[in-house]
């Protein structure tokens, strides 16, 4: 589904990432764990359309995505849930959800997605009339993942989605996560809670200092010695 060839990005002089190849399979969770700074954030804001690499190919679906701006990023099946939410404070929970569908036109569908949401998060349904910057930083969380699965994506991008967040809803959110994988979209995600990110990935990528030091399996990466020093707290 996702293919990303040596892509190198920089940000002005700083060599972010260094040749960078990885693949996303259709119906995957596939993770990027790595220490701060080591290019899991970067390598999202390029897939998306927000960066341009500066070499390197990404193909989505057989065509290439590299230098796509951010819009049509969107339309073509690609959402992201950025780092920190970034929802639209002064807008109502039901505003930043139809913000999610703005590029479509079919009224039904967007109504039935967004009963959809409320299913799959039954908070935002009881506060759909509030603004979102009175939400709990879970709830907020809640409704980033809504707005950008009101773009019916394939491929789902998420940013650090248990940051900030208590140990409790950070298992909430996971166990959504799985549930968006289960009907039928595909995850990149970019965690740096590598114990739950490997709990629910079918594979994971290592980044460090911009380059992939590791990849492959979830759970045979969870299993190794090097990565349970490194990551997961010996």
């Amino acid at each position: 589904m996702l293919k990303i060839e040596n892509i190198d990005v920089y940000y002005g002089a700083i060599h972010a990432l260094k040749g960078i190849s990885a693949e996303v399979n259709e119906g995957e969770i596939v993770t990027l764990i790595g220490a701060n700074g080591a290019g899991k954030s970067t390598i999202l804001r390029t897939i998306s359309g927000l960066l341009k690499p500066k070499a390197g190919q990404i193909n989505f679906e057989g065509k290439s995505i590299a230098g796509v701006v951010a819009q049509d990023i969107v339309k073509l099946g690609i959402s992201q849930v950025p780092e920190g939410r970034r929802v639209f404070a002064n807008m109502s929970v039901l505003e930043n959800l139809e913000l999610g569908a703005y590029i479509r036109n079919d009224k039904k569908g967007i109504q039935e997605d967004m009963e959809n949401v409320f299913v799959k998060f039954p908070r935002l349904s009881e506060r759909r009339s509030q603004l979102a910057g009175t939400l709990s930083g879970g709830e907020q969380q809640m409704l980033a993942m809504g707005r950008a699965l009101m773009s019916r994506p394939r491929l789902l991008l998420l940013d650090e989605p248990s940051m900030g967040l208590a140990p409790l809803l950070v298992k909430e959110i996971f166990s959504i996560i799985k549930e968006i994988n289960a009907s039928g979209t595909t995850v990149l995600l970019v965690e740096q809670n590598a114990h739950m990110a490997l709990s629910i990935a079918h594979r994971a990528y290592v980044l460090e200092t911009g380059r992939i030091t590791l990849s492959g399996d979830a759970k045979e990466l969870a299993a190794s010695e090097e990565i349970r020093k490194a990551y997961l707290g010996g």
